[in-house]
């Protein structure tokens, strides 16, 4: 008996084991990446956008036949997250620029048409809205508290089109750098400072997902590549949650961001060759009445800190811009001559915000004035600014309106009054605009 007892027991002990040892390999086959991409997973979402865009013939025949262009339809996917229980969704804004429809899919398979409640280029972020409650919501940590080489999880719907289901898709990485501006190109609306760079990859469909840290929180909104072939090369940028967020805040409560106006122009020296070994950046104009001028900024001035960076080229200006607020002050050293100075500059509200805005159609234009001029970086100081246009329309957000046939154009509501008188006569209009520095035409029937 007594054998037979010490026997069972033995076996028992075992089996307890046994049971101990199974459940340390599971723990241990489930790693903190893993655990931290099934805390993030449920709140991930694909964005699909159908849009149209206006396109140029390129070959003779159909120049004849359509001379003006053609509108079509084009299809996008994304990815993003769901920041509120109420469903308040973050995405890029590349993602939802120009959509006629966007359709936002859970990780469940569930459809939900979606509405956009604002965009930002500048920061490359929006915010779209589907109707519910009680949606999953993705935690947030602080990009502050990452260091180079922290594991991060970058998170989305890559070629979703081609898969055959919702079920986001995870790649894992390190963060390579911390605060990386990256030097904008002609075609970039957005200007990418300061961002998060990873290895962890990230591919076509991925933009607008979230990047996590090792606790499953948000840290960085995956934005774009740096690839020559068009593939990930383990160059990855994350645009830091804690800017995507103050964004997306102003967009859902006034449409728009809330940027703050210095009213200095610097000069951008990438021409040169030598942005990147800059020491300092110098002032080009100051316009009247403004911030910098009320702050005794004055051009040839050379910025040498804003706030608590060194401003060592014309990037790192802008990244002090960025998410600078109106009424927030900014502390500026300078350099006149041999001189050091300081001053501060309080930030008001971007005169384009203020003007009035003209609708027409699927447009939205604002007078050019100086302030305007200054703030806008244009190179002319009159004529009508396009501040909003739709995906079909012949004219683009930027545009200034010159002259239409003979008529020099001097405010928006000219603009107004001008296409009103043609479109009662059913006539063709010429149309001479400012479009990225250069004088351009095109011919526009009333009514288009």
């Amino acid at each position: 008996m007594r054998a037979s007892a010490a026997l069972t027991a033995g076996l028992m002990l075992l089996g307890a084991r046994g049971a101990a040892a199974q459940q340390r390999v599971a723990a241990e086959r489930h790693s903190a990446l893993s655990v931290a991409a099934a805390r993030i997973a449920p709140s991930v979402v694909s964005v699909n956008v159908v849009g149209r865009e206006r396109a140029v013939p390129n070959d003779f025949f159909s120049q004849f036949m359509y001379p003006g262009g053609f509108v079509q339809r084009v299809e996008g996917l994304g990815s993003g997250f769901i920041v509120s229980g109420d469903g308040l969704v973050v995405t890029n804004q590349h993602v939802v620029a120009g959509a006629d429809s966007i359709v936002v899919t859970l990780r469940d398979g569930r459809d939900f048409q979606a509405r956009l409640l604002g965009e930002d280029a500048r920061t490359d972020i929006a915010v779209v809205k589907i109707e519910g409650t009680g949606f999953p919501v993705a935690p947030t940590g602080r990009s502050a508290d990452l260091a180079i080489g922290d594991w991060v999880v970058a998170i989305g719907n890559p070629y979703g089109y081609v898969l055959g289901n919702s079920e986001p898709s995870v790649t894992a990485g390190v963060v390579s750098a911390l605060r990386r501006s990256v030097l904008p190109s002609d075609d970039q609306a957005g200007l990418y400072v300061d961002m998060i760079q990873t290895d962890a990859a990230i591919n076509p469909g991925n933009s607008g997902g979230p990047l996590v840290n090792a606790e499953g929180e948000v840290v960085g909104v995956n934005s774009f590549i740096l690839s020559q072939s068009g593939g990930n090369v383990g160059l990855g940028f994350a645009i830091p949650i804690e800017r995507a967020l103050r964004v997306a805040r102003d967009l859902r409560a006034y449409g728009s961001v809330r940027r703050g106006w210095t009213g200095v122009d610097v000069n951008e020296s990438a021409a040169s060759g030598n942005w990147r070994r800059q020491r300092g950046v110098g002032i080009k104009a100051v316009a009247d009445r403004s911030p910098g001028d009320e702050a005794g900024l004055q051009a040839g001035d050379v910025i040498m800190r804003a706030g608590d960076r060194p401003v060592r080229n014309f990037l790192d200006w802008e990244a002090a811009l960025l998410d600078l607020r109106v009424g927030d002050s900014l502390r500026v050293a300078v350099r006149r001559g041999d001189d050091m100075r300081l001053a501060t500059v309080r930030a008001v509200e971007l005169p384009s915000a203020q003007a009035t805005r003209v609708s027409l159609g699927d447009l939205q234009l604002i007078t050019v004035t100086p302030a305007i001029q200054a703030e806008r970086q244009l190179g002319v100081g009159r004529g009508a600014l396009v501040v909003q246009a739709g995906p079909a329309s012949a004219l683009s957000t930027g545009d200034v309106i010159l002259q239409i046939d003979n008529i020099k154009i001097t405010s928006a509501e000219q603009v107004q009054q001008v296409i009103r008188y043609y479109r009662g006569k059913g006539w063709t209009m010429r149309f001479v605009l400012l479009r990225g520095g250069s004088i351009i035409y095109t011919d526009l029937t009333a009514g288009q």
